[in-house]
């Protein structure tokens, strides 16, 4: 469609000028005047279609910042002459001035924007995420929650009240994995796309990909901290890292890892459970087993059961920042000793 519309624009331009003539650029008649008015149709629309291509590679909000710029500037500039105007100047130091100040503050206008562009939600609307509902949020979504996989499950659950927002910078790294040459990344990476996919397709999520960047700054991680800083988001994620950074700059961060932990079985010590001793421990004669969500089972005197299904009874309970861990014996050695 854009294809056609450039074409249109080149004929209806090489048209005009074949019938203007542009006769008022010339003090004098010229030989075959409608066919030079012609060219310089073609000419002019050829050189704005080429503007036009130039500007593709730029965001709609970049270019609106940058034309706010040049706006803010050249009211600067009305201001710089209002003032000149009252000194003894002549026509001429005037028209000097003027230019020079006309171009200095555009210039000056047009970069302070578009540099802090995210920092101005309030003054340029367009540099915001859609308007949020009434108590609706946002969530970034961070490339390592959405590798994990897990996110899908709890959409579909309807736990989730926010808008689900998709940084382009996230879906290129997404993307860069899922291109990567080593097997293992590249498989992450389409695992991440096919999540992306099935979440794109619950009807009661919405996930919205928002084109804001921050080319000053190098790793995602830190862009997903600054646009949540800027848009007044959450940060969905279940890297340690990055939640730590977030935390500190004030982000309120979910993390996955940690909604994990918070919905696991709670046991007491003095607990009996079943479990399957899988292999050995690090300390001397210790067993390891595995409750259905992951926990850890560290049994003391278990080393011999291992391959075993047995009764333990739970002595105590380890929380961890990476998880929880459960210390157990097995429960006949207590009948035993009665």
């Amino acid at each position: 469609m854009i294809l056609i519309l450039r074409i249109l624009f080149v004929v209806v331009c090489t048209i005009v000028g074949y019938f203007s003539e542009f006769q008022w650029f010339f003090p004098f008649p010229l030989p075959h005047a409608p066919w030079i008015g012609a060219g310089i149709g073609l000419s002019f629309s050829a050189l704005v279609v080429l503007l036009d291509a130039f500007f593709k590679r730029y965001t709609v909000r970049n270019i609106l910042s940058i034309l706010l710029g040049i706006g803010l500037g050249l009211a600067v500039h009305r201001l710089v002459m209002s003032v000149a105007n009252d000194f003894a100047l002549s026509e001429d130091i005037l028209k000097q001035v003027g230019v020079v100040s006309a171009v200095m503050f555009s210039y000056l206008g047009a970069v302070t924007i578009l540099r802090g562009q995210d920092e101005f939600n309030l003054l340029i609307p367009f540099v915001k995420l859609e308007s949020k509902g009434p108590g609706e949020e946002l969530i970034l979504l961070d490339t390592s929650v959405i590798i994990d996989g897990r996110i899908a499950d709890i959409a579909e659950t309807h736990f989730l009240s926010g808008r689900l927002v998709l940084p382009r910078f996230v879906l290129k790294e997404l993307q860069l994995i899922a291109d990567s040459a080593d097997p293992l990344k590249r498989n992450r990476g389409r695992r991440g796309l096919d999540i992306l996919n099935r979440i794109k397709g619950n009807p009661h999520v919405e996930v919205k990909i928002q084109e804001m960047d921050f080319p000053e700054l190098s790793t995602v991680d830190a862009k997903l901290v600054k646009m949540a800083l800027a848009v007044n988001a959450k940060v969905f994620t279940n890297d340690f890292n990055l939640n730590k950074v977030a935390e500190l700059q004030g982000v309120k961060v979910l993390n996955i890892n940690e909604l994990a932990n918070a919905l696991k079985p709670v046991v007491i010590p003095g607990e009996a459970m079943q479990v399957k001793v899988l292999k050995e421990g690090k300390e001397h004669d210790q067993g390891v087993a595995y409750l259905d969500d992951g926990t850890m089972v560290v049994v003391d005197n278990g080393r011999r059961r291992i391959g075993q299904t047995i009764s333990v009874m739970i002595t105590s309970v380890l929380q961890t920042q990476a998880g929880r861990m459960i210390f157990a014996k097995p429960a006949d050695e207590d009948s035993g000793r009665r």
